[in-house]
């Protein structure tokens, strides 16, 4: 509880305490008070501390700081208030809780403002707002009110139609958005209580507590695997289907390729290629080429779909792509950025196929140094199409007809991967949770697959050829100032961030050396070989991925930290990803001698891949969080092993060794003593008998409840 302030006439200080009362009124801008009312704000109880704020309040009023609304009502001026708005506000985006608080991110600012429920005016979770900012207070948070909604971060909202007479609200799927929408019986569109339904937002009044909306689409009945995952898709703001003329213009390209179009372009259709990619992948824009030169040098070739040939700039499908940016991979399907009449058809290299490429071609010596380097258009015919497991037999010894020519990539690669390694690139390890679904969508199984030497064979020369193209443009020639193009850069972290990461593995006896960028980089990479098959692995990981800063799109080149490489792009997927068909048209314009483009339109492109690109991670989580609800619902009462992932005041967070799924053991379930948190330490601790439970130890839990709406998972303690 606040100390309460004693204050006498004769032992204030005046300019302080006239601030101090003004100051109540400018973190409440809308808000009429009293003297009492501005006493108790400033937790001054005394009767002559009030009578001094009812004297100053007089005075602020007599000045035009504040005006009476009514008998001994007072409010900020609206003078005050204009002034405020020019001078004290920022613009951000709004990370919106489940309890209707708010913290708004701007760029440059070193702290999140925090904006109380009652002063979120209107705003909703990801929207571009005004802050007006509140005086600063001694040893207290940056916080704000919002008074403009600048743009709305969506038009849709997903959630379940509860119906009450002849109107309903519209109960979000989305946690973070804490208001339910009113729906006139109007605007139902034949929907019926309970189902899951598309609204749009028409109206929000401003005295209203809830905005208003109609129904645009009833996608259907809650648990259905179809339903789900589409809600998922609109809940990030990704469309169901194409619009008709976009397949129309998609289904009028040719499958044939003119003969003119071959005399243009360089000839691979007789040199070993082969795609590598997962078993149930449908789009392959990728392809790598093989031989031995007559000069005994490795010709080594990464050819990439030439989407950029088929879809022109200006375009429908163009149009289409740059919306989507990118492909969304959800559990059970892909969404893809293109029509599947070319992403899975025309542009992808399928075996025994004639394709149009836009090709690197390296000529490296045995120890994998790169002698010389060829960029252009080509022909590719892929003698092979193998999947990662395939590609790792032969890895391991089993035979195949391209067993010596896929065992020298291999070779190659590793070479790459060590020198890539011994400059400071970061060994992060990737795995991701799948399942075995039956034919409705209902998972049978869950099981994670890991990085294997296939996977990262084609990893190096993909980025190999990503680094490759954005030297051949970023790097400067004499003179000449470098020529605009799109790289994907990764910015140093936060050295705060690392020094917590630090002090967090040191507490779970592990060191991290951060006196130089690359002893960062070998102290992170010699940690994650310590911990592999260890209990707090995975929690060391995650930890260290959110530590480092987020990759993103960009014209202005900083590098990229992580790979530690200084120029890099994305090149080699233009099925689907919109950058590197921006990467492809460029890097065609300037091999033909056109000058530099301008880089703001290009800018404005790289920030909506950005976030579009974030927004379909987040649906895969999505999905994969709903998946593992779902493959949890019907276990209830089952015992499973586990992994403490997180401590807090609420519980002990615990990862599901079999499904990767993450539950809570609320702390009021843990009856057998009173136990606290231990912040520092990363356990809680029971009071009585000191049993205490830290991150990363095994332990087992039960399946007490699932919640799917929500895929949130309640465990008790085994």
């Amino acid at each position: 509880m606040a100390k309460k302030k004693s204050i006498s006439k004769g032992k204030y200080e005046k300019n302080s305490f006239v601030k101090e009362v003004f100051n109540v009124f400018l973190s409440n801008p809308n808000r009429a008070f009293n003297f009492r009312q501005v006493s108790k704000a400033m937790n001054v109880s005394d009767q002559a501390g009030k009578q001094l704020v009812k004297e100053i309040i007089e005075k602020l009023s007599s000045a035009r700081e504040i005006m009476e609304l009514n008998r001994g009502k007072f409010r900020l001026h609206p003078e005050n208030l204009s002034k405020l708005a020019k001078q004290n506000t920022v613009t951000g985006i709004v990370d919106m809780k489940q309890t209707g608080k708010a913290y708004i991110l701007c760029e440059g600012m070193e702290e999140d403002i925090y904006i109380a429920a009652n002063n979120t005016n209107r705003a909703l979770n990801g929207d571009e707002v005004k802050v007006l900012l509140f005086p600063k207070r001694k040893g207290r948070k940056t916080e704000g009110r919002i008074i403009e909604v600048v743009k709305r971060s969506k038009r849709h909202y997903v959630g379940v139609l509860d119906v009450v007479k002849d109107y309903g609200f519209l109960i979000p799927d989305d946690t973070s958005v804490p208001v339910d929408i009113f729906i006139p019986a109007s605007g139902f569109k034949g929907a019926r209580k309970g189902q899951k339904v598309v609204v749009s937002i028409s109206d929000w009044p401003e005295h209203s507590k809830s905005p208003f909306g109609e129904i645009i689409e009833v996608l259907g009945e809650p648990g259905n695997n179809e339903v789900e995952m589409n809600a998922i898709l609109v809940d990030f703001g990704f469309p169901l289907k194409f619009p008709d003329r976009v397949e129309k213009e998609a289904g009028r390209i040719s499958t044939e390729i003119p003969s003119k179009e071959y005399k243009k372009r360089r000839d691979f259709r007789g040199v070993f290629t082969c795609t590598i990619d997962p078993l149930d992948a449908k789009d392959f824009d990728d392809a790598i080429s093989f031989r031995k030169s007559d000069n005994g040098l490795l010709e080594i070739g990464v050819h990439i779909a030439d989407v950029s040939h088929y879809v022109q700039e200006g375009s429908l499908l163009d149009g289409e792509a740059y919306e989507r940016a990118t492909s969304v991979y959800l559990v059970d399907r892909v969404v893809p950025m293109l029509p599947e009449a070319l992403s899975n058809m025309v542009c992808s290299l399928r075996p025994d196929e004639d394709k149009l490429c836009f090709s690197v071609v390296f000529e490296m010596d045995e120890n994998g140094n790169i002698r010389s380097e060829w960029f252009g258009k080509t022909v590719i015919r892929s003698s092979r199409r193998y999947h990662y497991e395939e590609v790792q037999e032969i890895l391991d010894g089993k035979d195949d007809p391209y067993s010596e020519e896929l065992l020298t990539l291999n070779r190659i690669a590793t070479v790459l991967r060590k020198k890539r390694f011994e400059k400071g690139s970061i060994a992060f390890r990737s795995s991701e949770v799948r399942f075995e679904l039956d034919q409705d969508g209902k998972p049978l199984r869950a099981f994670v697959r890991s990085q294997q030497d296939s996977n990262r064979l084609i990893e190096d020369f993909m980025l190999l050829a990503n680094r490759s193209v954005a030297e051949k443009i970023g790097k400067k020639q004499g003179n000449k100032k470098a020529r605009t193009f799109v790289y994907r850069i990764h910015d140093e972290p936060n050295p705060e961030k690392l020094q917590t990461f630090s002090d967090f593995v040191r507490k779970l006896g592990y060191k991290l050396s951060l006196s130089s960028k690359k002893s960062i980089a070998v102290s992170m990479n010699n940690l994650f070989k310590t911990i592999e098959g260890k209990g707090e692995e995975n929690i060391i990981e995650a930890v260290a991925i959110r530590t480092m800063s987020k990759a993103e799109y960009s014209t202005e080149n900083i590098g990229h930290y992580g790979l530690a490489f200084p120029y890099y792009t994305h090149f080699t997927s233009p099925i689907r990803r919109y950058p590197d068909m921006i990467a492809h048209r460029l890097l065609e314009k300037y091999l033909e001698g056109a000058p530099s483009v301008a880089a703001e339109p290009f800018e404005a492109m790289c920030k909506h891949a950005t976030e579009m690109e974030q927004k379909a991670q987040e649906a895969e989580r999505a999905s994969v969080k709903y998946k593992q609800a779902e493959y949890l619902l019907d276990k209830t009462g089952k015992r499973f092993a586990g992994l403490i992932s997180g401590v807090s005041k609420w519980g002990l967070f615990v990862e599901l060794e079999e499904s990767h799924a993450e539950g809570l053991v609320p702390l009021r379930d843990m009856a057998d003593d009173y136990y606290y948190l231990d912040e520092d330490n990363f356990r809680i601790v029971g009071y009585n008998r000191g049993k205490e439970y830290k991150l990363g130890e095994k332990i087992n839990v039960i399946v007490r409840e699932v919640n799917l709406a929500k895929k949130q998972i309640n465990l008790i303690l085994a």
